[in-house]
């Protein structure tokens, strides 16, 4: 009797883990044998809003133990990034690829049908090359939740890591903006803090 009551608890508390994403997932190229960390994105890579230096991969290169590249450019679109990924990412000895993109897509009507394909591609190509991949996902609350949900399960489906929802408490907090949308030095902060706690399970010793 205390066997089965012993079980039973021990279902429940894995299913709790399971349920909370404690567990650990298996991400391909977890074992990548890369130099650099990549971040590849937009406007909000690139830091537009913030001070030479306050970008979020500066803050990002402050709390991991490898070399970080800005790889953002303002105003890309994922059809413009996937022209540019070999030259700009790959090429770059990354064992970490992290892959932000979407706002530009979503503001200027490109179908979430072909930014998905783009992403796609990405991370196809990096990992071909052996490189881990990190996904982020710009959506805040009902903002783009639409993205939100597609790539989590595009990142499910090619075995990447998964940051959800960066600008959430962000686009909301006037303090934490530049402008309407771009976080400011506070906010590209917040965003290296929440894309390093997602790949810090991943990351080399």
């Amino acid at each position: 009797m205390r066997r089965n009551k012993l079980l039973v608890l021990l279902f429940y508390c894995s299913l709790v883990l399971l349920l909370n994403g404690c567990v650990k997932r298996e991400i391909v190229n977890a074992d990548s044998k890369g130099e650099t960390i990549v971040c590849f994105g937009d406007s909000i890579t690139f830091g537009y809003g913030a001070k030479p230096g306050e970008d979020y991969p500066t803050a990002l290169a402050s709390l991991v133990r490898a070399p970080v590249i800005n790889a953002g450019i303002d105003g890309d679109t994922s059809t413009e990034a996937l022209q540019r990924l070999k030259s700009d990412a790959l090429d770059r000895a990354p064992f970490l690829l992290i892959i932000e993109f979407g706002g530009n897509d979503f503001l200027r009507k490109v179908p979430l049908e072909t930014t998905v394909s783009n992403i796609r591609q990405m991370i196809e190509q990096a990992q071909a090359k052996g490189i881990m991949v990190a996904l982020v996902d710009i959506s805040a609350g009902l903002f783009l939740k639409e993205y939100r949900m597609v790539y989590k399960k595009l990142a499910l489906e090619k075995g990447t890591i998964f940051v959800p929802s960066v600008l959430n408490k962000i686009v909301t907090n006037p303090s934490m903006k530049s402008d309407f949308l771009h976080p400011n030095g506070e906010g590209y902060k917040m965003i290296a803090g929440r894309i390093y706690r997602a790949i810090e399970p991943y990351l080399k010793p």
